[in-house]
């Protein structure tokens, strides 16, 4: 019987030392003795999503995790969110991720997040869906607190437009551009939703409440990212194996949907800082039973980081672990398992970075090192050395038999 792989990616857990920190990550800081067993009892090294000094997104990351070559399928971020948030992509849409954010009157951005709006996105992106601009049906739905998905249908849009986001906040909302010469239809049709949603978001019920609260409204959409859907072969089709995926942000979803994964419903696993990681474990090893692969991505790091918040960031790093010892207790013996990150976000970054992150591999049989514990430091010393994101899998596929030799 051929061995079964679970990966488990702690989402933008990689960090930089915190001098509040006593010049140690939080990952150093934080109590980690269920991930540290893993380290000590198996084979460790640092990994670089893309490559040295690539600082790669969650998209491109993912995408290299499961043996893809970003360069060559990646066509943008859109796509997988509106696949993550149930949305049908037909060939020739164009998807775009979305932010609810926050402007003033000269729209300023004041919030890119909207104060991490939680409640009423539903309502709010009900009252954008369904348009029609130049022929182009255009459709909006709500993902993971402020985040959303625009879609575009219509023959001849092309994705060769600017963001209209500028990722940093105390700006004017930009006017998205075209970049080749048949994307001037796609930069206009998203230019009038943009527009449109201020007009419509302004004063909708949900805002004037959180105004009346003292929270930031949720008065317009910044649109960024756009892409085509991509055609990727399944996991059965590439190697035959039954995949299955446990994540709650969109993006994730969508990129293990396009892929052929089964993606589980967990409660409580919202891609949030309050996400149930003992149920994603638990449920996890429960899917091992049925599947060849189980992927599961804990995305709370990641808020951490962005937010640089270092505190709350060595706190979930902890919870992480809790997490991880349900696992530690009742390891399955036919099992391999790939702990990592899908990139770094420091908190002195509040950005994903270049740096490498530690990644552990523990399973029966695996070539221990001298790593002792669960680090972006001690895992640089070990036995695996620095591999690349599509090294991984194919490490992976490997211990559990499923390659061919190369050569006579």
């Amino acid at each position: 019987m051929v061995d079964k792989i679970l990966m488990v990616i702690c989402d933008g857990l990689g960090d930089r030392p915190v001098e509040a920190l006593g010049h140690k990550t939080p990952l150093q800081s934080a109590f980690r003795p269920h991930l540290n067993n893993f380290a000590m009892g198996g084979a460790c090294g640092i990994m670089d999503l893309i490559a040295p000094g690539i600082r790669p997104g969650s998209d491109t990351a993912h995408l290299a995790l499961f043996g893809f070559d970003p360069y060559k399928v990646y066509t943008g971020r859109g796509p997988f969110e509106a696949m993550g948030v149930g949305m049908e992509v037909r060939p020739g849409d164009v998807a775009l991720r979305c932010n609810f954010a926050s402007v003033d009157d000269k729209l300023s951005i004041v919030d890119r997040r909207a104060g991490r709006i939680k409640e009423g996105t539903a309502e709010l992106a009900k009252a954008l869906d369904g348009w029609e601009y130049e022929g182009v049906k255009v459709y909006f739905k709500e993902g993971t607190e402020h985040r959303g998905v625009l879609l575009l249908r219509a023959p001849g849009l092309s994705p060769a437009i600017s963001d209209g986001d500028p990722h940093e906040e105390g700006r004017k909302v930009p006017l998205v551009e075209p970049r080749a010469p048949d994307a001037a239809l796609t930069a206009r049709v998203v230019n009038a939703f943009v527009s449109r949603s201020h007009a419509i978001l302004k004063d909708h019920p949900v805002n004037r409440q959180r105004v009346a609260a003292g929270l930031r409204p949720a008065n317009i959409i910044l649109p960024r990212g756009a892409g085509i859907m991509p055609h990727l072969p399944s996991w059965k089709d590439r190697f035959g194996m039954k995949a299955a995926a446990i994540a709650g942000v969109a993006l994730v979803k969508g990129i293990c949907r396009v892929t052929g994964m089964e993606v589980l419903e967990v409660k409580g696993a919202t891609g949030g800082l309050d996400t149930d990681m003992n149920a994603k474990v638990e449920a996890a090893m429960k899917a091992l039973r049925d599947n060849d692969l189980v992927f599961v991505n804990i995305k709370a790091a990641d808020l951490c980081g962005h937010d640089g918040d270092h505190k709350t960031k060595t706190a979930v790093a902890a919870r992480i672990d809790k997490a991880m010892g349900l696992l530690w207790k009742d390891f399955p013996e036919d099992t391999y398992l790939a702990l990592a990150a899908d990139h770094s976000t420091p908190c002195c970054v509040k950005d994903h970075t270049g740096d490498p992150v530690p990644l552990a591999i523990f399973g029966r049989g695996v070539r221990t090192d001298d790593v002792k514990t669960y680090d972006e430091i001690a895992c640089a010393r070990g036995g695996l050395g620095r591999l690349r994101g599509t090294d991984l899998l194919q490490v992976m596929l490997d211990l559990t038999e499923r390659t061919e030799k190369f050569g006579a």
